[in-house]
Formats: structure tokens, sequence, C-alpha cells
């Protein structure tokens, strides 16, 4: 079953998302209005050591008003280079500037509302630049064992989905 998105028009918008409300033609000839969130792709990088650690960053949402690990991530900017952008936002919020990054994934973490696409990296290389530029970002960074990340998903201690997937992954293509 296919639903047809006839058309769009654009509710609200800035520089870092588009509110539309579609048209959506269901399979039986129904309409509905549905509002979809248009996003700038956002970039993931984070790196793993030669321990088996992977480089993760303690940090509270206050829209979800809950603290996490994540990785780094960001909002690609125009004309900018997904992989830079991932390599980028790594080096600002953690100090370590990636070495080549690998694509490891890339997800849709709420596709039934917006078009938001995560693209995630990583890296067995990093170099500590020192301080993080944006350590706004975080209360702090760790290298915490690749070992324990199931665990840590299903103790909730990885709330964000895509983050869970990533590291999930993560630890399936390194030690799995």
């Amino acid at each position: 079953m296919r639903w047809k998105n006839l058309r769009e028009q654009t509710v609200f918008e800035n520089r870092w998302f588009r509110v539309h409300l579609a048209d959506v033609e269901l399979p039986d000839g129904r309409h509905l209005d549905h509002y979809v969130i248009r996003l700038r792709p956002v970039a993931v990088a984070t790196a793993v050591n030669e321990a088996n650690e992977v480089l993760l960053l303690w940090r509270h949402r206050f829209i979800t008003d809950t603290y996490g690990w994540e990785l780094a991530a960001g909002v690609v900017e125009d004309g900018e280079d997904i992989e830079a952008a991932a390599a980028r936002e790594m080096a600002e919020e953690t100090g370590w500037r990636p070495g080549p990054l690998r694509h490891l994934m890339t997800v849709e973490p709420s596709n039934g509302l917006t078009d938001a696409r995560h693209h995630i990296f990583w890296t067995d290389e990093a170099e500590c630049l020192g301080d993080p530029e944006d350590d706004f970002e975080s209360d702090r960074r760790e290298w915490v064992p690749l070992k324990l990340v199931p665990d840590m998903v299903a103790r909730g201690e990885v709330p964000a989905a895509n983050m869970a997937a990533a590291l999930l992954m993560l630890h399936h293509v390194r030690l799995g």
C-alpha cells in the first residue's frame, strides 16, 4: 500500500527545519492532512581505539529531560560534504580529530514524521586535539569498552534510537 503525497505547503521554516502540511491520498482514495518536518542531513562520527573502546559523550537533552550516551553529531551545512561534516562535529564536540572515516550506516530516526537522515561514520584512528571547542555539548567525554554497549542500550543508557542502532552495529562490526 502506497500513500501518495499530492502536494505540500510550507507552514513554518527557519535555518534548522521546515514544517509542511501535506495532502496525502491513501490507497482507498481518502485524503488526509499530514504534517511533515523537513530537515537537513545529520552527520555522526566516533572512534574506536586499539582497546576496543568507543568515544562517547554523556549529555543531557532538555527536550526529553534525559541523560544518555551519544556520538558526536550535527547538521550538515549547506554545500558541506557529509563525511567532512562528521569529522568536523567529532573534533568540535570531543576534542578528537578522526582519521579516515568509514561509513557505518544511514538511519531515518522518525520517518513517519520527518525526512531526517543520519549518516554515521567511524574510524579506528583519532588524534587528541585537547579540550573540545563545543564543550557545552556534553558533561563529559569517555572511552567506553565496546563490549559494554549491548547492556548499556538494554538499560536505557543510550536513549536516542539512532545512537543505539549505531553503537549496536559498531559492536557487531568490531566484536561480532
